[in-house]
C-alpha cells in the first residue's frame, strides 16, 4: 500500500522536475547541428534510440514547434514517467509496444496517423536489445507513406547509465553534435528498410 502510494506520488512529481532539468541542461550545452537532410514541415514518423530520449524529443520541438505528434510509449511505471514528460512537450502518449499492448497500440497509431499527426517513436524500446529494430516504424512509414525524420546526436561529455539501452545524459556546457536525416524507404520492403534505418541511425550515434 505505502509502496503503491509513493509510486502514484512520484509519477505527479518527478515528470515535471525532469522536464525542468532536461530544459536547463538543455540552455546550458553548446549544440551544433548537421542537416545531412533539410527539416520538413509535413507530416512524419520521427526515430530516436531509447537511449537518446533526454535530448531527442527536444530536438524535435525545436524542429516542429506546433506539430501535433504523439508518441508510442510503454505500458509500465517509467513509461508513465515519459509519457508524462513528453506531455510538458506537447507531445501526446499512445502506451503499448512490442511486448504489451501491440495491438491497440497499432491500431491507435494508425487512427492518429489518419488525423494528420506526427508519431515519435524509439524502435528499440521498450527493453531493447540496445540499438535493435522492431517492425513498427518501417511497418507504419510504409503504411501511410510517410517519411522517416532520425535525430541522432553524440555529446563529447555525458553521463551513461547501466541501464540495457545505457541511456545518455549529456554533461552540463558540454557540447552535441546533432544530426538530422529525413529517410525515404517507401521503395524498399519491410525488411531492407529496417537494415536500412537500423544503419543510418548507428552511423551518428554513440557505439
Amino acid at each position: 500500500m505505502r509502496k503503491r502510494f509513493f509510486r502514484k506520488l512520484g509519477v505527479i512529481i518527478i515528470p515535471p522536475i525532469l522536464y525542468i532539468v532536461m530544459r536547463l541542461l538543455w540552455f546550458s550545452y553548446r549544440k551544433r547541428y548537421h542537416f545531412i537532410d533539410e527539416p520538413i514541415d509535413g507530416q512524419c514518423i520521427a526515430i530516436t534510440w531509447h537511449s537518446e530520449l533526454f535530448i531527442s524529443p527536444q530536438v524535435y520541438r525545436k524542429f516542429r514547434t506546433t506539430h501535433l505528434t504523439s508518441a508510442i510509449i510503454a505500458q509500465h511505471h517509467d513509461g508513465e514517467l515519459i509519457a508524462r514528460t513528453l506531455k510538458i512537450l506537447h507531445i501526446s502518449a499512445i502506451r503499448g509496444s512490442s511486448r504489451r499492448g501491440a495491438k491497440s497500440a497499432l491500431i491507435s497509431a494508425i487512427k492518429i496517423l489518419k488525423e494528420g499527426y506526427s508519431l515519435m517513436i524509439t524502435p528499440d524500446g521498450p527493453k531493447g536489445p540496445r540499438y535493435s529494430m522492431s517492425d513498427g516504424a518501417v511497418a507504419l512509414s510504409l503504411r501511410a507513406k510517410l517519411p522517416l525524420m532520425v535525430v541522432n546526436y553524440q555529446p563529447k561529455s555525458y553521463w551513461q547509465l547501466s541501464s540495457w539501452d545505457k541511456f545518455i545524459i549529456p554533461k552540463p556546457f558540454t557540447t552535441i553534435e546533432i544530426y538530422h536525416q529525413i529517410l525515404d524507404i517507401q521503395n524498399m520492403d519491410k525488411d531492407s528498410a529496417k537494415v536500412y534505418l537500423q544503419q543510418q541511425m548507428k552511423n551518428y550515434s554513440l557505439i
